[in-house]
């Protein structure tokens, strides 16, 4: 990696992470989506890189807050996330050495699938969904981290349709995605997925997520949500897009 993709490396973290800081969710999406659009690294490195730095900006997000986690929901939803990310981490495995092209596709319309989520924002339910509800969309979400590290998407839907408090709904999502980025890396590091090149990157982008989700946490910008979700929504749209584009004009 060149000094120039370095330096576009580090303005990518730089934006997921303010996006993820201020929404609570979106940081793989965002930066597998921006680096595969720019094409600095083979996707299954960035996904690596993923696990890592979202670790460390769940790690700032909680610390020092109030723990709200609901256990009930965490138990139910971290059963079906489990299987999820293994079967996910499977599927990445082989697409990676057999078709790159739909990796893309695949990574480019679940990116496009998180923006319409934004902007279409799930009615709220009176009444709690079942525990199997919770289980199936943890699978679902699994799979997402397996592949990319971005389970965000359907716990995200399912969870801001609850009738739960909107700290308890951000503090067990970040529990559950601090799982499933350990889990993944418990699988890939051990097997040889996990390489030098996604350790340096880790490395070096470490102290830009640590910093600005610690300033951000502390100094939020005077946004309203819908200018939030609006930017947010934009990056997403425009990485999903060139992601797929790339493809069908390949």
């Amino acid at each position: 990696m060149t000094v120039w993709q370095g330096a576009l490396f580090l303005l990518c973290v730089a934006l997921a992470t303010g996006a993820q800081t201020l929404t609570g969710f979106a940081f793989g999406l965002i930066l597998l989506g921006l680096v595969g659009m720019l094409q600095l690294m083979p996707l299954a490195d960035a996904a690596n890189v993923v696990s890592v730095l979202s670790l460390a900006n769940t790690f700032v997000v909680l610390t020092g807050s109030r723990r709200s986690l609901d256990l009930p929901v965490l138990r139910d939803t971290l059963l079906g996330s489990g299987v999820g990310v293994v079967a996910g981490v499977l599927v990445l495995d082989w697409l990676s050495a057999n078709v790159v092209m739909v990796l893309r596709v695949l990574l480019g319309m679940t990116i496009l699938a998180c923006a319409a989520i934004l902007v279409l924002r799930p009615k709220p339910l009176a009444e709690r969904s079942s525990r199997g509800s919770f289980r199936a969309f943890g699978l679902v979400s699994g799979v997402m981290g397996g592949l990319f590290s971005t389970a965000g998407p359907p716990l995200v839907y399912q969870f801001y349709r609850q009738p739960m408090g909107l700290v308890a709904i951000t503090q067990t999502l970040g529990a559950v995605f601090a799982f499933n980025s350990l889990l993944r890396l418990a699988i890939v590091v051990p097997s040889g997925q996990f390489s030098a090149g996604s350790l340096w990157l880790s490395l070096l982008a470490m102290p830009v997520v640590l910093v600005l989700t610690w300033l951000l946490k502390r100094h939020p910008p005077a946004w309203s949500p819908q200018t939030v979700r609006r930017l947010v929504c934009a990056l997403l749209v425009l990485a999903g897009l060139s992601l797929v584009a790339s493809v069908v004009t390949h």
